[in-house]
């Protein structure tokens, strides 16, 4: 039975050309969409490199001091913060620290290549896992010593040195200032913005000596490493209860908030501790997914209705000849159910083909998107329902027509 139906459907939909492409469009479109959205997602929220042991690391990513009057100043953190107070926990056994990055130019060959570079301590390199292409990172030693040392991109490795086998040991000049390479490392996506960089520097080489900054607030990120997950509750509550004692930096102010936060949670931060930022994307992206799915439903229910009615007198001549309400209802479903899941096929493609298109055209640096599959199969599971709720309603208008009425019609 499925196959005459399956049979019944194609000849249906080659009938009706316009609406058929009407409604394969929408379908198709809506499943690009989500399918697009959710591996920019993806790659933001679920790929881990180089921080791969966020189940046991917390982020600091903003201090916000605030006076009665409803005065408030937001922002990263200094350096002496995270290293004088943050340091001083006893849970955490690492703590990475790592500046906001910076943007400067270099010249190579009288041709200008813009670079972001970013300040680090040796604990960062002890808790963010990049690849190395060749090379290693800087160490403590270097640090302390203020060597000037840097550990580049692979993109950097290609525009500054070109097509070569090896650059450890030879000179990067960035923003007038010469460093000798230790490592190459995998590219991170910009959209990392706490790990991204196309040159990782020893803070101690930063032109302002951010040590002797006493404030609270600068240009730099903290992680917190627990030996464990099961010990991260408790580096949170540390962290917390070390902000709650912490003096105010300034009598312009009388309170203080700053977190330690899970990936996620740090990553949307607002700034603003009135305004959670979890919200606000799960609102917008919850808000966008309701749209882009309810529109392309309403215009499919009104193109099922048009074209079931336009079937009026098949649907007399069956009644006439004692096929049942029931019957017709499952077979205008099922075709709905084969249209959608076609549109469905083609909306897979075209996501393929969208995705290949943004990764060639570099958009976004480092940013190289995939194919979620958990989501490729929810994606149909969806346009399943899409062609379920869809015919339900133009079938059941379909099964109330009388038969003398569905043969005049025609």
């Amino acid at each position: 039975m499925l196959k005459n139906y399956f049979k019944i459907a194609i000849a249906v939909l080659r009938r009706r050309k316009f609406f058929t492409f009407i409604s394969l469009f929408g379908i198709s479109f809506t499943l690009t969409i989500l399918l697009v959205l959710t591996a920019f997602i993806n790659k933001i929220a679920g790929d881990s490199y180089p921080d791969r042991k966020r189940d046991r690391s917390l982020y600091i990513s903003r201090m916000q001091e605030i006076n009665k009057t409803g005065g408030q100043s937001s922002g990263p953190l200094s350096y002496y913060f995270l290293s004088h107070y943050a340091s001083s926990l006893k849970t955490p056994v690492k703590v990475g620290i790592s500046s906001i990055f910076s943007g400067t130019n270099t010249y190579v060959n009288n041709k200008k290549i813009a670079v972001n570079y970013k300040y680090t301590n040796d604990a960062y390199w002890d808790i963010m896992e990049y690849d190395f292409i060749e090379g290693k990172a800087f160490n403590k030693q270097q640090v302390d010593n203020g060597d000037k040392v840097a550990v580049i991109s692979e993109d950097m490795k290609q525009q500054y040195f070109g097509d070569v086998p090896s650059v450890v040991g030879k000179y990067i000049e960035a923003d007038n200032v010469k460093y000798r390479v230790t490592g190459v490392v995998k590219n991170v996506p910009i959209t990392s913005y706490m790990t991204y960089g196309d040159i990782y520097l020893p803070y101690t080489v930063s032109k302002s000596d951010v040590r002797k900054d006493k404030s609270y607030r600068g240009g730099f990120f903290g992680v917190l490493l627990a030996k464990s997950s099961a010990d991260v509750p408790r580096m949170h509550d540390e962290y917390q209860s070390m902000i709650d004692r912490l003096p105010m930096e300034s009598k312009e102010f009388d309170k203080i908030y700053s977190h330690a936060d899970p990936y996620i949670v740090s990553y949307v931060d607002t700034g603003n501790e009135g305004k959670s930022g979890v919200m606000i994307v799960l609102t917008t992206i919850g808000i966008f997914a309701l749209l882009v799915m309810l529109l392309p439903t309403l215009n499919l229910v009104n193109i099922n209705i048009t074209r079931i009615m336009e079937r009026s007198s098949e649907i007399g001549v069956r009644k006439a000849f004692g096929a049942s309400s029931v019957t017709l209802v499952y077979q205008f479903i099922v075709e709905n159910i084969i249209l959608t899941l076609l549109g469905g096929l083609i909306g897979v493609i075209l996501s393929f083909i969208a995705i290949k298109v943004l990764n060639g055209m570099n958009l976004i640096p480092n940013l190289v998107l995939s194919i979620n599959f958990t989501v490729l199969a929810i994606g149909l599971l969806i346009c399943f329902l899409f062609g379920l709720i869809s015919g339900v309603y133009p079938a059941w208008r379909m099964s109330k027509l009388n038969v003398v009425t569905a043969l005049k019609a025609s």
